[in-house]
């Protein structure tokens, strides 16, 4: 074993997140956790973090082509559109100025007159699936993007193949635990970014996946650790 030091002053938060070089497509998860493992302190995963979580949540989503989140997140947080945040001078040049909501749902149990979708400045697509509700699949595709993948359930694999196909590569998860323990079981997880929280909280929480237990699972690599006050910003790669 060995101490950890973190580095003295700032980091430049842009250099230390960007993705890698190159064409392929590349599936970052950013999740918050407390000590004992609580993806959520009442019900919600906003009541976790700090300031420089919230920085590090707006400048993953600048630094990325396409948000993925689960339609449970996207109403429990209240999601609404992506906007423009401090800290994203040049991270976006040569593509649009936010990039778009994927939103997952399999019954399209969703508001379509909601800001997420009217207000929208890049186009929210819908990733659903073929069983999803035929007037409410019409309702969509007048409001959204929809892509359809799998039948019963969502086809990660192939959605993420659509959102390729639309020039989408460097996605950006924020789960919720749910979504993200498809992504992980589907083998599509390049990179987890962590935010440990200091506290205790107990109780039955979600964890950061809820999901069936994987057959096998797979390991990561520590890429870099970042702290602020008493939260660590573990980041982590999957083991090539």
């Amino acid at each position: 074993m060995r101490s950890l030091s973190p580095e003295p002053g700032d980091v430049d938060l842009v250099e230390r997140y960007a993705y890698p070089r190159g064409g392929g497509t590349w599936m970052r998860a950013n999740m918050v956790a407390s000590l004992d493992g609580a993806a959520q302190r009442d019900a919600r995963s906003g009541g976790l973090g700090n300031a420089a979580d919230r920085h590090l949540f707006l400048l993953l989503r600048g630094l990325a082509d396409v948000v993925v989140v689960g339609a449970g997140t996207v109403r429990t947080e209240g999601y609404g559109p992506v906007k423009p945040s401090e800290g994203w001078d040049g991270v976006r040049e040569g593509r649009s100025p936010v990039p778009p909501l994927a939103i997952v749902s399999r019954t399209l149990d969703l508001d379509f007159d909601a800001p997420v979708f009217t207000e929208a400045k890049a186009r929210t697509i819908l990733l659903t699936t073929a069983t999803a509700d035929p007037a409410r699949l019409e309702t969509a595709r007048a409001r959204a993007d929809v892509i359809v993948a799998g039948r019963d359930t969502l086809d990660f694999a192939a959605a993420v193949g659509e959102l390729e196909a639309r020039g989408h590569r460097r996605l950006l998860c924020e789960g919720g635990p749910g979504v993200l323990a498809q992504v992980v079981a589907a083998g599509l997880l390049d990179e987890l970014c962590l935010t440990l929280s200091p506290l205790l909280l107990a109780g039955h929480p979600a964890r950061i996946l809820d999901g069936p237990p994987l057959h096998v699972p797979p390991e990561l690599t520590l890429a870099h650790t970042l702290q602020d006050e008493d939260f660590l910003f573990l980041r982590y790669t999957r083991s090539r």
